[in-house]
């Protein structure tokens, strides 16, 4: 069998497919004989054709690999013989490599002290005099090590040991590489005692690695890696050697040695960006911000080379924002420094840098200030919004207009980062910034596609809060040019996007643009061409957006219509992006007319099914060739296993599958994970699940303690990433705003949990929360977190409302409550003052008439407010708060004072979400009382001035009856 099967795996490389398919074939039959393993260590040991050799021994380790366990033990043992000697005997390199890996299938499934000659082997070639023989031995243990790393720890201090000698052989590089990669493995496994040991290693690995840039960088460049694991220990080895660390990840990222390749760099800059990440008190200890800072802008500010552009100022539809070369990396740098270091330390070093870029005529200098501001924007957002947002804007606002297309690029970019990270305050500037926007846009088939890009980033997130009702028709008749006349497919792309952005800000004023969006969709949605493909997913996008904001009664006629398109396209095309939109479009269309969706909902549940069981986008990452993967469908152990867990969860009954490890593993890895990062992704996520189920997920009544108490923990930073003593500097200043920003996550859980559980099962929990909450409402807290306070005590309260036994829990909070609000109505920020009107309107919706003795006091703060309040955004927050009063509770309201103080108030000018609200109440009153209303509001003039909202009034008039509307009618023309 082994001349035969050698035979076939020679046919492997013939150039005829006939022949490859036949030895294809032979082969997955031959694979299923048992004597298979015999015939293939034979051609391991005797064939004298290396490519042969190294084909038998990738079958025989997929062999191995599957049907381990169905050998018996003296074939296992002649086997082990067999693969280490013909390991012993090799002399080719590809050859030993596929060998090394057969050997780490078989230590997977068996511990090395089963095999003790594999040991033997490790030991004596490791230590070996002869260069080669170190250079094989080291090979086998990284590859072995890596396969199953546990069962070696009693052997690491001996490891360790040989590895400070093995990282000064600078003789050889082959050495160095696996070397260090077996350290790589080994650090994640290390006790406190090994690392201790490994302090000394550290100054030799990175000689080392200065040795193998030199010899080869791709190695050097995988090498590299056991920097982030050295970097996420939890025990903090590498802080005496921290700016040698950064010293040489300046040197090779950013130094003059021209023969470098930007992979390297990239790789050691971004290996700095991690440092940074996990070590900025250190860092800024260490005083290493101003080196690291001085070394990476001459890199964000270099120019390309003559007749060059850098990749993103380049006309390149393909190209992402996010394409890593040195230059972005440096771009990293300072955003990494952005979001983990405390603004004030760190704008002291940054902006004379910035400034001077921006000063500066030539182009690059002032893109490299421009990007600078751009990534400063998420991690500093509070600090640029409270104490400098003007400043930073003015340098991007003279940027859309300079003569120079990088600069406007650079600027155009920087100001979709403002726009996105500095909401609500970067939309008092609309006035100056949409018509730079605007003009810009009007030009889209002159313009670039890369800048076109950046200007339609900055435009969707500048509209999130935008009034965008006086740019709508110039927005909506840009867009519909572009996507009428543009033979661009990018442009029209990114058209469609900018639909749905515009939908999600305009709403019902979009109705009179729906038609001609959805004829220009149309065209898209039934294309079977792959070029259009991008454009067709974006406008299922944006079909879903107008199905969830244009209002019911204009979409409800086109939703059967949806349905049959998204089904018709998952049967004609094959593509998991469309797919992705197609359940979007089911999920908006189920808001709009859930009808609908019933006779098809077999067919859509049998497609989602199926998409939860496909592993389309998995893929494995293998380096033999393609035709031995095929035998790995011979994979009768994990058959069995598949079909183990397919009868295992047809024995779980609904009760069991209720309480699986969801909850309670958030609530683990909140307390435990050593990453605030992470701990705010988890907080994150349990948010999105309690805010999505609701009450299902805590039918476990445990899991309502559970969730609470963690809250609690973070509240009272008590979890592990908010303890002091994991970190390598506890006399550091905190990170203030990444803590504050972990708070707020938490805090944001508390409402979410008060709107899914009843009220008396909750108050207890929340009894314990409140303090922790109104703690941060103190005069000597910043602002930031005077407005969490405020405004989470706001939303907790507009919870209750909603839940039963709210009203009661309510009302026993308001004496706690009410003190705190009315103190934050006389705030010195805008944005405190707006949450605690709101929150006193939530508490009188809440508690209803449980508080009307406090109404007396609550008109008297909101009265004071309205001869000197001047923002915009508190006055329609104070306009609905009154709204609430009247809707909870009329008879305790002075209608005849407070009804014309609150019409001269209207229309509502900045939060327009308050307009439900204030119908709501106008619709009440003219119910009890219509002639009160009729003196007050239908006055010449009122109706003049609320144009912008008679969409709003007209639905509001249907809910009235024809005598009422009639009224109503005769008032406004009358007017």
């Amino acid at each position: 069998m082994a001349e035969d099967l050698e035979h076939i795996l020679s046919q492997l490389s013939q150039p005829d497919n006939a022949v490859i398919q036949q030895a294809t074939a032979q082969l997955k039959q031959a694979f299923k004989d048992p004597a298979i393993v015999l015939a293939l260590c034979t051609v391991v040991i005797g064939s004298t054709n290396p490519e042969i050799r190294q084909s038998a021994s990738v079958m025989l380790r997929l062999r191995v690999k599957n049907h381990w366990k169905k050998m018996n033990p003296n074939d296992k043992e002649s086997l082990k013989g067999v693969v280490l000697q013909a390991f012993m005997q090799e002399s080719e390199h590809f050859v030993q490599h596929s060998l090394s890996q057969l050997c780490a299938v078989i230590v997977k499934h068996e511990t090395p002290d089963c095999w003790p000659a594999l040991m033997q082997f490790l030991t004596g070639s490791t230590k070996s005099s002869n260069p080669h023989d170190r250079q094989v031995g080291l090979l086998l243990l990284s590859k072995v090590l890596e396969s199953n790393p546990e069962p070696f720890k009693p052997h690491y201090t001996q490891l360790l040991q040989l590895f400070s000698s093995v990282l000064q052989d600078h003789n050889n590089p082959t050495a160095l590489y696996y070397c260090i990669l077996t350290l790589t493995t080994m650090t994640p496994y290390m006790g406190t005692e090994e690392l201790n040991q490994m302090r000394s290693v550290i100054p030799k690995l990175i000689i080392a690695l200065k040795h193998l840039i030199k010899a080869n960088q791709d190695q050097a460049c995988e090498a590299m890696e056991v920097f982030i694991e050295l970097f996420e220990s939890e025990v903090s080895i590498i802080v005496p050697h921290i700016a040698e660390i950064v010293d040489f990840c300046l040197e090779v990222g950013v130094g003059s040695d021209t023969e470098l390749s930007d992979s390297l760099r990239v790789k050691t800059l971004s290996s700095l960006a991690f440092l940074i990440k996990l070590k900025s008190k250190t860092v800024l200890k260490q005083k290493l911000v101003s080196r690291i800072l001085q070394a990476v802008f001459p890199l964000l500010v270099a120019e390309p080379p003559p007749g060059e552009q850098d990749p993103e100022d380049q006309d390149d539809n393909d190209y992402n924002m996010e394409n890593n070369n040195p230059k972005n990396c440096a771009a990293q740098i300072i955003d990494t420094m952005a979001l983990h270091m405390p603004p004030e330390k760190l704008f002291q070093h940054i902006m004379p840098l910035t400034q001077k870029c921006l000063a500066s005529e030539n182009p690059y200098q002032k893109k490299g200030g421009l990007i600078c501001l751009a990534v400063l924007a998420e991690g500093c957002a509070d600090h640029i919004r409270t104490k400098m947002l003007s400043s930073v804007l003015l340098p991007v606002c003279q940027s859309l207009s300079d003569s120079n297309e990088v600069v406007r690029s650079a600027g155009l970019f920087a100001l979709g980062q403002l726009s996105e990270h500095l909401q609500p305050d970067v939309s008092q500037y609309c006035a100056d910034l949409m018509p730079m926007l605007l003009n810009y846009l009007s030009s889209l088939s002159q313009a670039k596609i890369s800048h076109v890009t950046k200007a339609f980033y900055a435009l969707e997130n500048f509209m999130e809060n935008l009034d965008i009702e006086p740019y709508l028709p110039t927005l909506m008749e840009t867009m519909l040019s572009a996507l009428n006349n543009s033979e661009n497919l990018k442009i029209k792309e990114l058209s469609v996007s900018a639909i749905g952005a515009i939908a999600n800000a305009a709403m019902e004023l979009m109705v009179p643009y729906f038609s001609p969006v959805i004829i220009s969709l149309k065209g898209f949605l039934t294309s079977e061409t792959e070029e259009m493909r991008p454009l067709q997913t974006q406008s299922l996008d944006t079909l879903s957006v107008l199905a969830r904001t244009i209002g019911k009664d204009v979409f409800s006629p086109l939703a059967s219509e949806c349905v049959q398109l998204g089904l018709n396209l998952t049967d004609t095309i094959d593509d998991p992006d469309l797919r992705r939109c197609t359940y979007s479009l089911y999920s908006a269309v189920s808001t709009v007319n859930p009808d609908c969706l019933t006779p098809h909902l077999t067919a859509i549940t049998t497609i989602m099914l199926l998409a939860l069981k496909s592993n389309e986008g998995i893929t494995a990452h293998l380096e033999e060739d393609k035709t031995f993967v095929l035998l790995d469908d011979d994979d009768d152990d994990d058959d069995e296993e598949e079909t183990d867990m397919e009868n295992l969860l047809e024995d779980d009954t609904e009760a069991d599958l209720q309480d699986v490890v969801v909850i309670p593993c958030f609530v683990e890895n909140v307390r435990k994970d050593h990453e605030r990062q992470v701990v705010m992704g988890i907080l994150e996520t349990m948010n999105s699940v309690i805010k999505s189920c609701k009450e299902a997920v805590f039918i476990n009544p445990a899991h309502l303690k559970e969730v609470s108490h963690v809250i609690r923990d973070v509240l009272k930073k008590k979890t592990v990433c908010q303890d002091g003593s994991c970190d390598e500097s506890d006399g550091e200043e905190q990170q203030a705003e990444y803590d504050a920003m972990l708070l707020e996550f938490a805090g944001e859980g508390i409402p979410l949990v008060a709107a899914a559980v009843p009220a008396d099962n909750f108050a207890p929990f929340l009894n314990d929360l409140l303090p922790l909450i109104m703690s941060k409402a103190k005069s000597s807290c910043t602002v930031a977190e005077r407005s969490f306070s405020v405004g989470t005590i706001s939303e907790i309260l507009q919870a209750l409302a909603t839940v039963s036994g709210g009203r009661q829990v309510a009302g026993r909070l308001s004496t706690r409550l009410l003190p705190v609000l009315v103190a934050g109505v006389k705030d010195s920020d805008a944005e405190v003052r707006n949450n605690s009107v709101f929150g006193l309107g939530c508490l009188a919706e809440a508690a209803g008439p449980i508080v009307k003795s406090d109404y007396p006091t609550m008109l008297s703060v909101f009265s004071n407010m309205l001869t000197k309040e001047s923002d915009l955004r508190v006055i329609d927050n104070l306009c609905a708060a009154l709204c609430r009063m009247i809707l909870s509770n009329f008879e305790s309201v002075p209608l005849e004072q407070v009804l014309p103080a609150l019409v001269a108030r209207l229309p509502l000018k900045a939060d327009m979400e308050e307009n439900k609200t204030v119908y709501s109440c106008l619709t009440m009153l003219y119910n009890k009382s219509p002639q009160l209303v009729l003196h007050n509001i239908i006055h010449p003039g009122f109706f003049c001035q609320s144009l912008i909202f008679l969409s709003d009034f007209h639905a509001t008039l249907t809910s009235l009856s024809e005598e009422q509307q009639a009224k109503i009618g005769a008032a406004i023309s009358a007017s």
